[in-house]
């Protein structure tokens, strides 16, 4: 039977198996991909979601970055240690906090907030004007310093919630609830990726532990699973069990995918279920992942340079090496790279501290966040790739006593940097009071952040919308404004 005149996008959408089902004949499934095809009950629809992630999507406007890479310090960096200099606060050191800072305010541990009355802090770290636009850093940072000409320190960046998983879950999805898709979902169902053999959304991990919170940081909530965040290992397999059995050949394996996948077609012509595209992409995806993921993560031809550049010591699983997984990502396509590194909480008690924990988690990002932004700017990614810093939320500008003096969780004002994607270089967006209690300057809250990046990326955060339960849904809820004194 002659093969149907199905455009190049249909075949890059539709080709998940026997090269476009051996030229559509009426077998299970050109019968399955004609009725995709056709409509009725939404399943074209629900086929265009489950390729839509691995295929560029039309942007709202003008794109002025391409990918992003967030890097998310879990936990909550210290401002006052790291990018905030504060010298009034370093003069009132130990005084008591003024009622009219307290008034109306919320903190996590209450009891130790108020009840026993902390008193200001000034940080002990030594801060220096860097780069030609003079930026104030910490000695706690000196490769990020050396690359502040390259940054926009946002100073007066607001959260809504105040404990670590939460607030993590609110970073990335613009809600405290479960459910909610994460920026990276949004991001890829918004425009798609440009790589056919990685997942658009790639989540990296290091230090001690994960994620308060988790996986649902990077899930895909009331979106097609397609668009969750996919954990890579940066060392060993990438995804366990990504491996085939030596005893299965490679002609048995694309045997049982195909079977699998025309079982699965028959299914979703039936039922109409959109999970069930999703799953039959999930299969292609990692059957094409079976060599680029390995692919990616050799990083034995990156050159002694670059390897010296991030301080990458050998195989040893790291920050710096998930920084050089990430450029190698971008490079080939993936749409949306996060980076989690913990553990950055500073209460004071054990592995804790500001004076040796603190000083030990910069040591473990600062060179391969500088070095990532060198390497990007040398290979003309940063151009085009949004890179973020920051955590959840920031610290206080009170002391909190445990076995050694800390900082609680504090929502009102905290800095993140931007780099790269459009965003305006060697500058500072915001200022906070003298004591670093909230924003007198413009203010830029999580839905602010999340509208802005949307924007760097050609999307509008008011019209990437998905309706859910009754109701149109976005990653900015009902508010956010995007930052224009971001923008380059």
């Amino acid at each position: 039977m002659k093969e149907p005149d199905f455009s190049e996008n249909d075949r890059l959408r539709f080709t998940t198996r026997r090269q476009f089902f051996s030229h559509c004949g009426m077998g299970l499934g050109g019968i399955a991909l004609s009725s995709l095809m056709n409509g009725g009950s939404g399943l074209a629809a629900a086929a265009q979601d489950s390729a839509g992630a691995f295929v560029p999507k039309p942007t709202h406007h003008k794109a002025r970055a391409k990918n992003v890479i967030h890097l998310f310090m879990a936990g909550g960096p210290s401002q006052f240690e790291l990018l905030d200099y504060k010298p009034k606060l370093i003069e009132f050191n130990g005084q008591p906090i003024p009622d009219s800072y307290l008034k109306g305010k919320r903190f996590a541990f209450m009891d130790s907030s108020f009840k026993n009355r902390s008193t200001l802090l000034g940080t002990k770290r030594t801060f220096s004007r860097r780069g030609q636009s003079g930026a104030w850093v910490s000695e706690l940072f000196p490769h990020t310093g050396a690359r502040v000409d390259d940054l926009t320190l946002v100073k007066a960046c607001a959260t809504n919630l105040f404990n670590h998983a939460p607030a993590k879950l609110f970073m990335n999805t613009g809600s405290g609830q479960f459910g909610r898709p994460s920026l990276g979902s949004w991001v890829t169902y918004g425009i798609g990726s440009e790589s056919r053999d990685l997942p658009g959304f790639v989540v990296l991990q290091s230090g001690p532990r994960g994620p308060r919170g988790g996986a649902v940081n990077w899930a895909s909530g009331f979106l097609p699973t397609t668009y969750q965040g996919v954990p890579l290992r940066s060392n060993g397999d990438p995804i366990l069990n990504l491996r085939t059995p030596e005893e299965v050949s490679p002609t048995r394996q694309r045997r049982t995918i195909e079977t699998v996948g025309d079982l699965n077609l028959a299914r979703l012509v039936e039922t109409g279920d959109p999970e069930i595209s999703t799953r039959i992409a999930a299969y292609e995806m990692a059957y094409r992942m079976q060599s680029s993921a390995p692919e990616l993560i050799e990083i034995s031809g990156e050159s002694p340079a670059t390897l010296a550049l991030y301080g990458i010591e050998g195989n040893k699983p790291s920050f710096a090496r998930n920084c050089l997984l990430a450029r190698r990502l971008v490079e080939r396509g993936v749409r949306f790279v996060q980076l989690y590194h913990s553990s950055w909480d500073s209460h004071g008690g054990p592995g804790e501290t500001l004076e040796t924990d603190l000083e030990k988690v910069c040591l473990e990002v600062d060179q391969g966040c500088a070095a990532l932004l060198q390497d990007l700017k040398s290979r003309g990614l940063l151009e085009d790739t949004l890179v973020i810093w920051g955590g959840e939320f920031g610290r206080t500008p009170m002391g909190e006593s445990r076995e050694k003096t800390g900082r609680n969780h504090h929502i009102d004002a905290f800095t993140m940097w931007f780099a790269g994607g459009g965003v305006k270089a060697g500058s500072v967006l915001g200022e906070t009071d003298e004591l670093g209690f909230g924003a007198v300057e413009d203010p830029a809250h999580v839905h602010d952040l999340h509208a802005t990046i949307l924007h760097l990326l050609g999307l509008d955060h008011m019209r990437l919308t998905v309706r859910f339960q009754g109701r149109d849904f976005r990653l900015t809820d009902v508010e956010g404004e995007v930052l224009t004194k971001l923008i380059a």
